[in-house]
């Protein structure tokens, strides 16, 4: 079963099916994480829904739905008769979902912080030096 991670390159989705994620919720974030990463480049061409479902082994509904939130947040575009690709120029979209995950992370951080009763200085002092440990 080599050969159709072949085909697709560096599009290498893995369902678990022990994790609360929805199927759909699983493809959909790991083509989204391929993209944002560049893992997968503008205008790459996607499986097409047939494809990816058989070979997942899920159902085509499950694809298709994937598909279809990717093709609502501007990840993809799908061209009638040809199949779905990464959207090109999207790359101030990509920024923006990036900034959002960060935000999300950086405030449950904080929400930790202040659960712990941490002082600002205490948690600026820690950041810097995941800053400084992570060379940002």
């Amino acid at each position: 079963m080599g050969s159709p991670n072949q085909k697709r390159g560096s599009l290498d989705i893995i369902i678990s099916n022990t994790s609360p994620e929805p199927i759909y919720g699983q493809i959909v974030s790991q083509i989204k994480g391929a993209i944002l990463s560049g893992a997968v480049a503008e205008g790459s061409p996607l499986p097409s829904i047939r494809a990816l479902a058989n070979e997942l082994r899920v159902s085509v509904i499950t694809t298709k739905r994937a598909y279809a939130e990717l093709e609502e947040a501007g990840f993809i575009e799908t061209v009638p008769g040809k199949g779905s690709f990464v959207s090109g120029g999207n790359s101030e979209l990509l920024r923006e979902e990036q900034l959002r995950t960060v935000e999300t992370l950086l405030s449950q951080a904080l929400e930790a912080a202040r659960q712990a009763g941490l002082e600002r200085s205490e948690v600026q002092e820690l950041f810097t030096i995941l800053l400084d440990e992570n060379s940002l």
